[in-house]
């Protein structure tokens, strides 16, 4: 599939307009899935030349995500990873959850971002960091698609993993379908229930008659804040 090649100039153009020297492009995956953590990458590359073929994760094949990985592994300058569980989506809802595996991700990095450059429309990480938005910015800036590519084959590895450690879990395919909801996934759902991987608080429990009584209502967060004496974990 024909693709434009992402390139730094939303990178260039931070550094010149605000004198950041590192600049990080963030990225997530698993936003949309039924079972498992959302997963958040946060990934420093500088200015030199990407691997060809650097685009978008969900543009490429798996085989070929697992071979550019391993290429940006030795290429970006510096790279982490940040997760929310499902249990923290269900309390706190995905808005909050991404902020939390960013945050996660940009403070594991060995240095603190100067700029931060988030796929999307929406600064979900709030006033404690330098925020450039730029839509579908996984598919033009060179950071942002690093990211994107680092975090989807992570959070793939982990679904995998999940998927074959247990008989529990076979049936759901999370080694395929990554915790989405494929026709396979749907269909373990209906016979078996949610596992201990799934977001309870999701409306898919709705149409599902023998399991709905799982559902868990998510608090707001002032009840939330109230209920773990006052903190949230925001404070970063």
């Amino acid at each position: 599939m024909p693709y434009e090649a992402p390139t730094h100039t939303v990178e260039r153009s931070l550094r010149a307009t605000t004198g950041a020297k590192i600049i990080a492009g963030v990225d997530e995956v698993g936003r949309g899935a039924w079972a498992g953590p959302v997963t958040v990458c946060a990934a420093v590359t500088g200015l030199r030349r990407p691997p060809t073929g650097l685009t978008d994760s969900k543009l490429i094949t798996p085989k070929r995500r697992a071979e550019m990985a391993d290429q940006l592994l030795g290429w970006v300058t510096s790279h982490a990873l940040g997760h929310a569980s499902p249990e923290e989506i269900d309390a706190l809802g995905m808005t909050a959850s991404l902020r939390l595996a960013a945050v996660r991700a940009l403070l594991a990095l060995p240095v603190r971002p100067d700029a931060v450059i988030l796929d999307g429309n929406h600064d979900y990480l709030g006033g404690s960091w330098r925020v450039r938005t730029v839509i579908k910015g996984d598919r033009s800036c060179v950071s942002v698609a690093a990211a994107s590519v680092l975090a989807k084959v992570r959070r793939d590895a982990m679904m995998a993993e999940l998927g074959a450690g247990t008989r529990e879990y076979a049936p759901f395919a999370f080694g395929d379908n990554a915790g989405y909801p494929s026709p396979v996934h749907q269909a373990a759902l209906a016979e078996w229930g949610p596992t201990a991987h799934h977001r309870l608080s999701w409306s898919y429990l709705d149409a599902l008659p023998r399991w709905r009584h799982l559902k868990k209502v998510r608090v707001s967060p002032e009840t939330a804040a109230m209920e773990s004496g006052g903190q949230l974990g925001f404070d970063f």
